[in-house]
C-alpha cells in the first residue's frame, strides 16, 4: 500500500524542514511506501526553497503551490486532489505531530481498517506545552461533538488523521475552507459507514513560527460543519451512507 502524507503548510520556514526530516525518517525506517506532498498554501518566505531542496535528496517529496484561495482547508483540499497513494494521513507543518504515529496509522490502514484515528486524550496519549485556553476550547468542542454524534471518540477537531483513498473520494465534495475541515472529513466518514480505529497519539506545541489557528476559527465555522454533517446524518435517510452489499 502506498502512503501519502499531504502537509499544508504557510509561511513555515522555521519547521518544515525537521518536519520533513522526521516524516521521511520514520516511513523509511518502517519499509513503507511514501510520498510526502507539501502543499504551499501562499507561503511568502522560503518555504517552497526548503521542500525544493528536499524533494532534490528524495523522490517520495513532492512540491505544490495550492492553486487554491488561502486558507487552511483549502490547502488540504488541493492535497486530497493531487496526492498518488493507496491512503492518505494529513499531517502538520510545525512538527508538533510524532512521525512515528504515521507508521500506526499506516498499521492501523493495512489491517484492514478504513480510517486510522489518533487521540492525545486516552490513555497512552500525551499532549506537551498545548496553551491553556486553547485545551479547554479543545474539549468542550469535542464534548459537544461527542454528545451529539454518540460515537465516543473525542479527538475529532484534531487534523492528523489518515484515510483510505474510497474514504476520502466518498466524502467529496468538502465544504470547509479554513480549519474546520478538520471536523468534515472524521464526521462525514463516520456517519457515512466506514471504520476506524482510534488509537493513542503524542502531541507537542510548536516550537517556531506562529499558529495558523485562530480562536474565532472555532465557533461559527466549527459549528456550521458539525450541524451540516448532523443534519445530513438524521435526514437523508442514508442516501450516502456507504454501501455494504
Amino acid at each position: 500500500m502506498k502512503f501519502s502524507v499531504v502537509i499544508p503548510a504557510h509561511d513555515e520556514e522555521g519547521s518544515i524542514g525537521p518536519t520533513l526530516d522526521g516524516v521521511t525518517a520514520a516511513l523509511s525506517r518502517a519499509g513503507i511506501d511514501y510520498e510526502v506532498l507539501v502543499v504551499d498554501d501562499g507561503s511568502t518566505d522560503r518555504t517552497h526553497e526548503i521542500v525544493a531542496a528536499a524533494a532534490e535528496r528524495d523522490p517520495g517529496v513532492r512540491y505544490l503551490r495550492s492553486p487554491n484561495p488561502r486558507g487552511f482547508g483549502m490547502a488540504v483540499r488541493a492535497g486530497l486532489s493531487a496526492y498518488t497513494g493507496d491512503a492518505v494521513a494529513i499531517y502538520m507543518a510545525d512538527a508538533s505531530d510524532d512521525p512515528e504515529d504515521l507508521c500506526r496509522y499506516y498499521a492501523v490502514l493495512e489491517e484492514g481498517w478504513d480510517c486510522a484515528f489518533g487521540s492525545r486524550f486516552v490513555s497512552g496519549g500525551k499532549v506537551y506545552d498545548y496553551p491553556r485556553l486553547k485545551l479547554i476550547v479543545n474539549r468542550l468542542a469535542n464534548l459537544f461533538i461527542r454528545a451529539i454524534f454518540l460515537h465516543g471518540y473525542n479527538d475529532t477537531t484534531n487534523a492528523f488523521k489518515a484515510y483510505r483513498r474510497e474514504v476520502i473520494d466518498a466524502v467529496n465534495p468538502l465544504l470547509s475552507k479554513h480549519f474546520n475541515l478538520t471536523v468534515e472529513l472524521p464526521l462525514k466518514a463516520i456517519v457515512r459507514g466506514f471504520s476506524y480505529r482510534v488509537i493513542p497519539i503524542s502531541w507537542t506545541n510548536r516550537t517556531s513560527g506562529t499558529s495558523k489557528l485562530a480562536m474565532s476559527e472555532m465557533g461559527s465555522r466549527y459549528m456550521f460543519i458539525v450541524l451540516y454533517v448532523w443534519l445530513e446524518h438524521h435526514l437523508s435517510r442514508g442516501d450516502y451512507h456507504r454501501d455494504l452489499g
